[in-house]
């Protein structure tokens, strides 16, 4: 998976956003397509189309599907996900750590959502700010503080372009640890693999630069965030309803947690 997320926490998501079994799935930026073809494992009668400019990536995916049995239900495109034209609309839509394809998160929602049908599900993973970021981090990361929101922020620009959070997972320190030693160590270890190897040299440096910049800033300032998001939907029953927590108050409260508000009208 290229996001820090482990696979049980991937599987999680998906089937938070449950859809029909014969689901149609588009994956953006889908990279070797681990995501598509986690949730083809979920759909079984679905079918999956992905999206991305590195034919080694594709290449990668390919094989994979072969070797999950899965490649009659997986369609690779090699072009660019910003100007891909599907045929329909599609009940789950995934962009995970891809959205600077689309500019950032805001434009991943627009572009991206615009191939979720009306009762589909937007399923995007995307960085934010833990803490404030320093001076050295945004220089490290040539970036600047408004390049990410905080956690709620995040929610904030969700909501704002039309989108509801049904869940999400914020990925742990561990999480975090395991993706970037598993980039780093990849890169390392092919380089001292192959040392005869022109590039050997610029992978060695690359990997221990990423290491830097990952160890001595962003680590534990820089988090990651999956969405599960719908369309917005207005309540459409005219019952009282509590305007702090937008849920209808029931008329006696109970001592199970959470029974004393129905969730049969919701903002």
């Amino acid at each position: 998976m290229a996001a820090p997320i482990s696979g049980v926490n991937v599987n999680r998501l998906l089937r938070r956003a449950d859809r029909r079994p014969a689901a149609r799935i588009l994956d953006l930026g889908c990279g070797e397509a681990a995501w598509a073809l986690q949730a083809l494992a979920h759909y079984p009668d679905g079918h999956a189309d992905g999206v991305d400019l590195s034919p080694y990536a594709l290449e990668r995916a390919a094989t994979a599907a072969g070797e999950r049995g899965l490649a009659d239900r997986l369609t690779l495109h090699e072009r660019d996900a910003r100007t891909y034209v599907p045929d329909g609309d599609y009940d789950l839509v995934l962009c995970v750590g891809s959205t600077h394809v689309f500019d950032g998160f805001s434009g991943t929602l627009q572009l991206a959502g615009r191939h979720v049908n009306t009762d589909g599900i937007l399923l995007i993973g995307e960085g934010f700010w833990q803490v404030p970021p320093t001076p050295q981090v945004l220089a490290a990361l040539d970036t600047t503080p408004e390049h990410f929101a905080d956690l709620a922020g995040l929610v904030d620009v969700a909501e704002q372009a039309g989108w509801t959070p049904v869940y999400a997972h914020v990925s742990d320190a561990a999480e975090w640890d395991n993706y970037e030693w598993s980039w780093i160590g990849s890169l390392t270890e092919w380089a001292v693999d192959n040392p005869g190897h022109p590039d050997a040299a610029e992978a060695l440096t690359v990997a221990r630069e990423h290491r830097d910049q990952w160890l001595r800033g962003y680590r534990d300032m820089l988090g990651f965030a999956t969405l599960v998001l719908r369309r917005g939907i207005r309540p459409s029953c005219q019952e009282p309803v509590d305007r702090d927590l937008g849920y209808r108050r029931t008329a006696e409260p109970s001592a199970a947690p959470f029974s004393r508000w129905s969730r049969s009208c919701v903002m």
